[in-house]
């Protein structure tokens, strides 16, 4: 089995000089080393525990060198990122089918890392990984230092600006509704190609409503209207749950809103031409194509 390995060695704390095994690491540097450690090395045997298909697969993970290795199942594949950008160089949008299939296979995955006391705090389309087969993966939980439910000391997480919501700026009130942010920006950026405006951004001046309204007409008011509400400013307003997520996204709806039905006197006619040739049969749409 092909593996990969993560070393626990952050550039802005440590540093390893050629030919040594053993990183340098400042005195003033060695307490925040010493926290990261700690979590990065807890993070481990959280996602050890964890085996879903939608997460990945920490096969071992264990102290050397005065740091810690995480070793994880590699799998072949592409980033959503790369799917996303793919898709826009062909001047074909990420299609809705694709969005709610991915993304509910993406949030059944999330809900076994929060079941597990575990936050991501980094979901984004680079973190979200595609098989060969189709079948995503959240990768790397780098900043998921933040434990549910633990006064344990813990890093500054980081985040990406656009996914991360406003909480995660000031530092406070996490939780899984942070996710469940993150998880509606990455959904953003398949159906626009861009992440949306930095929630810090947001607070000062939301400029979102314009995006959502551009969308209307290309994707199902409900999946837009779920995006917006994962979307919130403020958290209590978001879904607090990834069950009220999946129920939405696993809801059979229209990938676009359904043309406006024939004028009366059209449909007439039709009715006529039908009973001369005495019934008819209509043309089945076939599923949406997964793009």
């Amino acid at each position: 089995m092909a593996v990969a390995i993560k070393e626990y060695l952050p550039s802005s704390l440590a540093l390893r000089q050629e030919g040594e095994l053993v990183p340098a690491v400042s005195k003033a540097n060695l307490p925040v080393f010493r926290i990261g450690l700690k979590c990065f090395f807890e993070e481990g045997r959280a996602l050890a525990r964890i085996s879903h298909p939608n997460v990945v697969s920490v096969l071992n993970f264990f102290r050397a060198h005065e740091t810690v290795y995480m070793v994880m199942a590699y799998e072949s594949g592409h980033s959503l990122q790369e799917h996303i950008q793919r898709q826009r160089g062909k001047g074909v949008k990420v299609g809705e089918l694709f969005i709610r299939t991915i993304f509910t296979q993406v949030v059944k995955g999330l809900r076994e890392v929060h079941a597990n006391k575990l936050l991501h705090l980094d979901l984004k389309p680079a973190n979200i990984y595609l098989r060969t087969d189709g079948t995503p993966m959240l990768l790397d939980f780098g900043a998921a230092r933040q434990t549910v439910n633990t006064d344990m000391p813990t890093l500054t997480p980081m985040y990406t600006p656009g996914f991360a919501p406003p909480e995660l700026y000031a530092k406070t009130g996490m939780g899984p509704w942070t996710d469940i942010y993150s998880i509606g920006a990455s959904m953003f950026a398949c159906m626009v190609g861009s992440p949306p405006q930095p929630a810090d951004q947001r607070k000062t001046e939301d400029k979102m409503a314009g995006h959502f309204e551009k969308l209307e007409g290309q994707y199902s008011p409900e999946l837009v209207g779920l995006v917006r509400w994962c979307l919130q400013v403020d958290p209590l307003a978001r879904p607090q749950s990834l069950f009220a997520l999946q129920k939405v996204l696993q809801a059979a709806t229209p990938a676009v809103a359904p043309p406006a039905p024939p004028a009366q006197g059209v449909m007439d006619r039709l009715r006529g031409l039908v009973g001369r040739l005495g019934g008819g049969a209509g043309a089945k749409a076939g599923p949406d194509t997964l793009v």
